[in-house]
């Protein structure tokens, strides 16, 4: 049986990831704190990550979540080109798209699951 947990605590928790993710994604070494190994892989999982907190928190908004995050993954390129320190890479979005199904596809039988429980 899975745990009923309030919107609004997946909400914060949303909110909370967007900032860490930015914040990391704008770091001079991020990878003292958090790192996969592999460029890529970190952007597979902060977008798997949010793409499921963005669909626990607002399941009504698909479309909305998917194209926000696209948008949000884009705007972190474009900073991390502002900075000096980091680079942009078009390959980078790609795994944030990656990311996003894989988050979106994780969330989809959670979903499911508390639906049937109600």
């Amino acid at each position: 049986m899975l745990y009923r947990i309030p919107r609004t605590v997946w909400q914060l928790a949303f909110v909370i990831c967007l900032v860490s993710v930015l914040t990391l994604a704008l770091m001079k070494n991020p990878s003292a704190l958090l790192n996969t190994g592999w460029d890529k892989g970190n952007h597979v999982l902060a977008f798997t990550v949010l793409t499921f907190l963005g669909r626990m928190s607002f399941p009504a908004q698909r479309v909305l979540l998917l194209l926000g995050l696209l948008a949000y993954g884009a705007l972190i390129e474009n900073l991390q080109f502002m900075t000096g320190y980091r680079f942009s890479e078009y390959q980078d979005l790609v795994a944030d798209v990656v990311g996003m199904v894989l988050g979106y596809l994780l969330a989809v039988p959670v979903m499911r699951r508390l639906q049937e429980q109600s």
